[in-house]
């Protein structure tokens, strides 16, 4: 294994920078290829037809070019619709981003728990799946929000986020579950808000898959050499926002180009 083979992190936008964070922390020397597909930005209102067929063929694309040790499929809309065709189309391992239903049943006192993802990553059958396996005791109420991923990138470029948007978004979803007392961030970007939806929803806890995703990329990934030093890039499908560029320097990826 070449030292600096990277590990590659995919998403449609810059939310995957939740999913970052966690692995840098465990694994801090890892070089870094963080793509964020902006030019199909986003998918979480794009047909699964679509997404099946563009996400491994970008995918293929970019590990011809960065040849990593591994892909990290950051973004849970991709990751329900597209990881299998993903795994079918590449050699290496490919690790997915799915919702964290599973510890949220096991955290769940009140047995109801919301599921907050985009439009997209909520009606999957996948979903469906998880929910039958491992929280078939609870009541499980899926919410929708484009609006929680377009402020998610806002606070990224340095505007906060308004806390009455934060509250309409998931209005809804507290509305339809009462007593919930677990939400499942079903999004890469929501992450980002976690302040913001702690203060929108008082005493409900989160759960994200961020932590276990990063100890699969290490136990994937034991006994690999390592470079001495970290590195990081972050290569954009169109051309890059460059009020990001800081938020990006602030996970490691330095260095900032366009497929």
């Amino acid at each position: 294994m070449n030292p600096d083979a990277p590990l590659l992190f995919f998403d449609s936008g810059v939310g995957g920078l939740s999913v970052l964070g966690p692995t840098r922390a465990l694994i801090p020397n890892a070089p870094i290829v963080y793509a964020p597909d902006s030019a199909a930005y986003p998918y979480g209102t794009k047909s699964e037809a679509k997404l099946a067929a563009h996400v491994p063929v970008l995918l293929t694309r970019l590990v011809e070019r960065f040849a990593p040790r591994l892909v990290v499929i950051a973004c849970n809309t991709a990751s329900t619709i597209a990881l299998d065709h993903a795994r079918a189309a590449l050699a290496i391992p490919v690790v997915g981003t799915v919702p964290a239903i599973k510890p949220a049943a096991e955290l769940s006192r009140s047995r109801v728990i919301g599921v907050l993802g985009t439009e997209a990553t909520v009606r999957q059958p996948y979903v469906d799946d998880l929910a039958a396996r491992f929280a078939a005791d609870c009541t499980v109420v899926r919410h929708g929000s484009a609006a929680l991923v377009e402020l998610a990138e806002a606070k990224l470029r340095g505007r906060a986020p308004d806390p009455a948007a934060i509250a309409a978004a998931i209005a809804p979803l507290l509305d339809a579950a009462p007593g919930m007392d677990v939400m499942v961030l079903a999004c890469t970007h929501f992450p980002l808000l976690a302040d913001e939806l702690a203060a929108a929803a008082p005493g409900v806890r989160q759960v994200d898959g961020a932590a276990g995703i990063a100890r699969r990329i290490a136990h994937l990934t034991r006994g690999q050499p390592w470079p001495e030093r970290p590195s990081g890039q972050a290569v954009f499908t169109a051309e890059p926002d460059p009020a990001l560029f800081p938020a990006l320097a602030r996970f490691g990826l330095s260095r900032v180009a366009t497929l």
